[in-house]
């Protein structure tokens, strides 16, 4: 009896699978609500977890001692707190086929034949290759993270991280437009958002910030940096008119992307990260763009105090809201489900409170090769609104003549040249 007993327990052990678990590109509040719900889905569904050590780092390099195995009693309560109990890194393995079968050999040392990516479009976009490069030796579901809000999910479908950086960026914002209103000062609030525009709109729309800027509302690319000195200009014009003296502009960090590099000084020697992206760190947009509005407002007798002011790594790490603890905890369960039921190659969604995955091959750009990017839609009914809330001079403004002469008086432009001159800032 206790030899049949022996037996029927190494085989089930002999037939547990192993689940890999990977963070890569920036942290999300969030991240660990995954892993934990992947974790115990996993186990309890039979399953071994292997939490594996800053995203693709080392197992692009053969390495297979970064990991760490993963119990029910480790993660029970890691999905309260933020950052990323495996870390994370931004490490690419798409850059040579060598990379990817470096990873792959380094997953099938540690048994690992399920892996689950947790990152956004540069991480999901290498899930996709790591599954395609495999031929069918590793099964590869991808969870959609980052603050930024930019994945290509049915509109109104978040990404994880995403509320809850939103919600922290209003409570400064909130306290940034008391000390603006104080003190008699503007700010200019730089978030998050390499491409699109989501964070900025949501903190600035929340918060009721004076104006929001980002890079979905241009068309013509690339886009002058007197273009948005000049949108910002009308918005402080337009302020004082009205008796304020103060004001917070919040600015998408992704206008960088879109400025002329040739009003920029080049953007030739700025350090690019493992993606090929600007390193944001490396060009403070806000600070290029308060040294220039605070030379223009003095030439028109306009002189304000300004302050640029960055907001970013105090949001991604976060410790989760509730909305992102129960999203992600969903999530999970959903990744692990989705690979215990044999499923691969598709990031997971939730739509109308019922688990969709997402194939991979839905997420590519034909023009581009590279995962979509979804934008800001300007032409929503949400975007129209954030806008009429929005302290900016408008076709209104510049056809009003009582208007158009106090404003150019408090310029000291005549009435046409401030016109011409403010044209496109609307």
């Amino acid at each position: 009896m206790a030899v049949g007993k022996q037996r029927r327990e190494k085989q089930v052990t002999e037939q547990r699978t192993i689940v890999g678990i990977l963070v890569g590109g920036g942290p999300a509040p969030g991240i660990n609500s995954v892993i934990g719900a992947a974790t115990i889905r996993s186990i309890l569904g039979g399953s071994d977890v292997l939490g594996i050590i800053d995203g693709f780092r080392w197992l692009m390099e053969g390495g297979t001692g970064q990991v760490r195995p993963l119990s029910i009693e480790e993660i029970s309560r890691i999905h309260f707190r933020g950052g990323s109990y495996l870390g994370t890194s931004r490490a690419n393995p798409t850059k040579s086929t060598e990379l990817l079968d470096n990873v792959l050999f380094s997953l099938s040392r540690l048994g690992v034949t399920r892996l689950m990516t947790i990152g956004g479009d540069d991480t999901a976009f290498s899930a996709m290759k790591l599954e395609e490069r495999s031929g069918g030796r590793l099964q590869v579901v991808h969870v959609p993270k980052t603050i930024d809000n930019d994945l290509d999910l049915p509109y109104g479908i978040p990404t994880f991280g995403f509320q809850t950086a939103r919600h922290i960026g209003v409570e400064i914002v909130k306290n940034l437009m008391v000390d603006a209103r104080t003190t008699s000062r503007w700010y200019l609030v730089v978030t998050m958002g390499r491409k699109a525009g989501h964070l900025a709109l949501g903190i600035g729309k929340a918060a009721g910030a004076t104006l929001t800027i980002i890079p979905e509302e241009f068309g013509d690319r690339p886009v002058r940096l007197q273009r948005v000195v000049d949108l910002l200009i009308g918005a402080i014009i337009k302020r004082r008119e009205q008796g304020l003296a103060d004001g917070v502009a919040v600015l998408a960090e992704g206008l960088i992307e879109i400025l002329d590099p040739h009003d920029l000084g080049g953007l030739e020697h700025v350090e690019r990260d493992e993606h090929g992206h600007i390193r944001m760190t490396e060009v403070d947009v806000g600070d290029v763009l308060r040294r220039e509005l605070t030379k223009q407002l003095d030439l028109l007798g306009l002189s304000t105090t300004l302050v640029a002011k960055n907001v970013g790594y105090e949001l991604r790490c976060a410790d989760p809201i509730p909305y992102d603890i129960e999203y992600t905890r969903d999530l999970g369960y959903c990744a692990a489900q989705y690979l215990l039921d044999g499923g691969t190659s598709a990031m997971v969604s939730i739509q109308n409170g019922r688990f969709t995955p997402i194939p991979f091959k839905q997420m590519v750009d034909s023009s581009t090769g590279r995962t979509k990017v979804r934008m800001v839609d300007i032409d929503s009914q949400s975007y129209q609104i954030a806008r009429q809330y929005m302290i900016r001079l408008t076709k209104d403004d510049l056809s009003n003549p009582d208007l158009l002469g106090r404003y150019a008086a408090m310029s000291g432009l005549p009435i046409e040249g401030f016109r011409e001159r403010f044209r496109a800032a609307h």
